[in-house]
């Protein structure tokens, strides 16, 4: 896990890995060629067959070949660069940093804060004013199963309210609620017993401010949102504004749950 160390520059503290995690298993040989930006796993299909791809100076043309990390791939007698580094960051995002590239208005984005020369992407997105748990990544076989509601990676948010939450309300929320694009899945609610205020609860949908508007589907409004946790990622050990990066145990976890691994 990396150690994290405190910028040297006013504002958000951010923290840097020794190295990043990159695929160790055999991959399809179109996916290698894909990922190495030469072309479509289309167009790679078409030059496997086509005789103009070799594998360790030999031609192959069988659509199904494998390679792995240490393999020599070649596409028109050139090689390619066989992976990019992936990178996985989990950032405990601060309030006002949106989570946009770039912001026609000049505000502060999560990559101001997130600063490594790979360019990540957000899995998901949270709003201006959420804190919590955001991860990033530029491994886009990993984030769009993540974010397909078909996997159902739960999200924990606390929620900060106008008003009590009312166990009829909590009941109803539990049970799914019809917003404008569409009925809520069941999810699980709990009222802080020692203030109403307080709720919280997971989901495992990622619709576009989601929770804020179930509340106030329920006549609510959302005061404080945070995400606790996305599937089994906290920011534990990370202040407002610290991101780190994810361990090669963490991210082998998360392509489990998503069956890429």
């Amino acid at each position: 896990m990396a150690k994290k160390q405190t910028a040297k520059q006013s504002g958000p503290r951010r923290t840097r890995a020794k190295e990043d995690v990159a695929p160790d298993v055999p991959v399809r040989l179109n996916r290698a060629i894909a990922d190495a930006g030469v072309a479509s796993r289309r167009h790679a299909d078409e030059l496997i067959r086509d005789g103009r791809v070799r594998v360790n100076g030999k031609v192959v043309t069988e659509l199904g070949t494998k390679v792995g990390i240490h393999d020599i791939v070649d596409v028109n007698g050139e090689p390619i660069t066989r992976y990019k580094h992936l990178t996985y960051v989990i950032l405990n995002k601060p309030k006002d940093a949106i989570t946009t590239s770039s912001d026609e208005k000049g505000r502060a984005t999560v990559f101001d804060i997130v600063r490594i020369k790979q360019r990540l992407f957000t899995v998901g997105r949270l709003d201006r004013n959420t804190t919590g748990v955001l991860l990033l990544t530029n491994d886009g076989d990993l984030a769009n199963r993540l974010m397909h509601p078909r996997y159902e990676i739960p999200r924990v948010y606390r929620a900060r309210l106008d008003q009590p939450l009312r166990p009829e309300h909590a009941r109803k929320i539990a049970h799914g609620i019809e917003l404008e694009d569409g009925p809520t899945a069941p999810c699980e609610v709990v009222i802080d017993p020692d203030d109403h205020y307080n709720v919280m609860l997971q989901i495992h949908e990622g619709r576009n401010r989601e929770v804020r508007r179930i509340f106030e589907a329920m006549g609510y409004e959302v005061k404080r949102l945070d995400r606790k946790s996305y599937a089994f990622l906290t920011t534990r050990g990370l202040n407002r504004g610290e991101y780190r990066h994810l361990t090669r145990e963490e991210v082998e976890e998360l392509k489990r749950l998503v069956k890429l691994a």
